[in-house]
């Protein structure tokens, strides 16, 4: 059995429709903050138990019977998610699971000043002294990108900090990629990277979403300080604008810059591209 944490979030949701379409429904578990949430999943025949990475017993139920368990990462800020995340790796290796799988996060190494990095690779020596085969899925940023690009339609303008490439990834290839890793014959041990083919910039992105609209999109590069008191104006509270700032930081330091042609591999085609995703938001 595979069993899946956050299926009622967006990655892990996502992963679990995949598989649906790869394994019978059976054969899939899932683990669950609030049972009722995945009422449509028990509908369909998939395995529903309610478990969360602060309670260990919970978990080692939900966990029960599982040949693979997909831990998928957790990002409230006011936690002590490597402490969490072991629990959940803990439960995994008690509940006899052969293998365990962790969504960590593209350039997941030293130096890196986006904070979630730190904790990812936290949770990666956890897995390497677990004692049962492990893989963790350094997935590219498949975040909406108005989120970094910020109200470019609106305004006509790519207004950020100074950027570096990034190859910005659709969530639904990544989840893909993982249900066929989930599912396939082929064992991946240790970090792997789910990416676009491509890595582009905001100049790059600017030009692409010109070309979709008929109209110019301009980029305007802002001081870090500028841009932090403009997020300050629209009500984002400072802790959360600089910490969206490391990102914008970690990425002009080259920290996201390689893409990794391994999930069109998986996919067994190309995956979106971020003039295809950005052709997407126009479109709705």
């Amino acid at each position: 059995m595979i069993v899946v944490t956050g299926a009622t979030g967006g990655l892990g949701g996502a992963t679990v429709e995949h598989l649906l379409k790869r394994v019978p429904a059976d054969q899939i578990g899932v683990s669950v903050r609030e049972v009722v949430k995945a009422q449509h999943l028990a509908d369909r025949g998939v395995r529903v138990r309610q478990g969360s990475y602060e309670e260990p017993a919970a978990l080692r139920d939900s966990f029960a019977g599982a040949d693979q368990v997909l831990v998928v990462s957790g990002n409230d800020p006011a936690a002590d998610m490597v402490h969490l995340h072991r629990n959940a790796i803990d439960a995994a290796v008690a509940a006899g699971a052969r293998r365990i799988l962790y969504t960590s996060q593209h350039g997941a190494v030293p130096g890196n000043p986006y904070p979630a990095s730190d904790i990812h690779r936290a949770t990666e020596a956890i897995l390497a002294d677990c004692g049962v085969a492990w893989t963790t899925l350094r997935n590219g940023a498949y975040g909406p990108l108005d989120q970094v690009l910020g109200p470019w339609q609106r305004t006509g303008e790519i207004a950020q900090p100074a950027d570096g490439p990034v190859p910005y990834t659709d969530r639904s290839d990544v989840a893909e990629g993982i249900a066929v890793l989930l599912t396939g014959d082929r064992s991946f041990d240790g970090p792997v990277t789910l990416t676009a083919p491509t890595a582009v910039t905001f100049d790059d992105l600017a030009t692409i979403a010109s070309d979709l609209t008929g109209r110019t999109v301009k980029r305007i590069v802002l001081d870090d300080e500028q841009w932090v008191a403009d997020q300050l104006m629209t009500g984002v509270p400072e802790q959360a604008a600089r910490f969206m700032l490391t990102w914008y930081q970690a990425s002009r330091a080259g920290y996201f810059a390689e893409a990794d042609p391994l999930l069109a591999q998986l996919l067994g085609r190309e995956p979106h591209s971020a003039a295809d995703r950005l052709a997407a938001d126009i479109a709705t």
